[in-house]
């Protein structure tokens, strides 16, 4: 049989948060495209910037895959 490899990529609050708001930031990017609008699609640039840097501080604060939390929250019985 062959060995099980867990790869938690992805698995963890800090990834969840960073892709949520990254697709709301691409969805209105892509409104202000269907509907011409420069200030909407900008607006939709600053979202996704912020959607990266809130997943960063997510991670760093302990909720990323490999973060203090993370375990915390995996190891209880």
């Amino acid at each position: 049989m062959a060995e099980q490899h867990e790869d938690h990529h992805g698995s963890s609050t800090a990834a969840w948060a960073l892709v949520g708001i990254v697709l709301l930031g691409s969805l209105i990017m892509s409104i202000a495209v269907a509907f011409p609008n420069v200030p909407l699609f900008i607006g939709g640039v600053v979202v996704v910037i912020l959607g990266l840097v809130v997943g960063k501080v997510l991670a760093l604060a302990g909720y990323g895959v490999d973060g203090q939390v993370a375990r915390r929250d995996t190891n209880s019985a």
